[in-house]
């Protein structure tokens, strides 16, 4: 930023300085074309050269290494994001413990957060956290994650990755440790049973319909692999990777009609009933 601002005033007051003596014969620093010749060449190009090269410099030697995912043995908690089209998966190894398109660290605590893709490029970024790092097929990446202060931070794809590209955001919660350790302990158990008739209707349906074939939910006999694990989805404050506020309504128009609200996403529009959706929305609300 510093580099920036000092390039910018040199090319403002050479402006100044033009237009204050455009009616003037001579040039400030000698009237003949030939200097001014010099002064364009040392001044529009060899400065911004020398500039953008000492800048070059300083971030590959010092900005990037300080950026860059920790040696092992030095993090004291490791988190995995796989992308996807268009939904992050986030696994705690160890824990047993997935979830999606939230991540939840503890503060003041170094987080190595090990990236991959599972179809097409993508990038993970967290602007306030770090800098962002490209996930390419075949080849995982690592970069730290290290909040200083408690809060909540938006991150985002940043590779154009396909048609709901836009639509592929996550938020990243920094817990003080005593709250982070709550929610890693909840979310290591199993999906909680359901109250009341109509919740119990919704589970029947879930694990019976096309539903269990894409979802996992721990503790039924749903084990699917291609959409988000959903043992506590009801304890996420959005859906569809940030797409939607995660209520009730929201919920139910999301199982309604998938297609409507993210155009190309890989869950089909099921045709289910009024009945079918809210029994659904009933169970999967329970979910915490």
């Amino acid at each position: 930023m510093i580099g920036s601002w000092i390039g910018f005033a040199i090319v403002v007051f050479l402006l100044t300085l033009g237009w204050w003596r455009r009616n003037r014969p001579n040039l400030p620093f000698g009237g003949s074309d030939r200097a001014a010749t010099a002064w364009i060449v040392g001044l529009g190009v060899g400065v911004p050269i020398v500039i953008l090269s000492a800048l070059f410099v300083w971030a590959d030697v010092f900005v990037i290494n300080s950026t860059a995912a920790p040696k092992a043995g030095s993090t004291q908690m490791t988190v995995e994001v796989v992308g996807h089209d268009w939904w992050w998966e986030v696994r705690y190894p160890g824990s047993g413990v997935e979830t999606a398109n939230e991540i939840h660290i503890p503060v003041g605590e170094r987080v190595l957060a090990r990236v991959s893709t599972a179809d097409v490029i993508h990038s993970f970024w967290v602007p306030e956290l770090n800098r962002k790092i490209d996930m390419v097929p075949g080849r995982p990446g690592e970069v730290l994650l290290d909040a200083e202060h408690a809060g909540v931070f938006r991150g985002q794809c940043a590779e154009f990755c396909g048609l709901q590209h836009a639509h592929m955001s996550f938020l990243v919660y920094a817990d003080p440790p005593a709250r982070f350790r709550a929610w890693l302990a909840a979310q290591k158990r199993t999906a909680a049973a359901p109250a009341g008739a109509l919740a119990r209707r919704g589970r029947a349906e879930f694990v019976s319909e096309s539903c269990a074939d894409c979802h996992t939910i721990r503790g039924t006999s749903a084990i699917g692999q291609v959409g988000p694990d959903l043992t506590h989805v009801a304890s996420r404050s959005s859906l569809a990777a940030n797409t939607l506020p995660n209520d009730p309504n929201d919920l139910a128009d999301w199982i309604r009609d998938p297609q409507h609200i993210k155009p190309g996403n890989h869950m089909p529009r099921l045709g289910l009933s009024s009945d079918e959706v809210n029994a659904l929305v009933a169970y999967l609300d329970g979910l915490r």
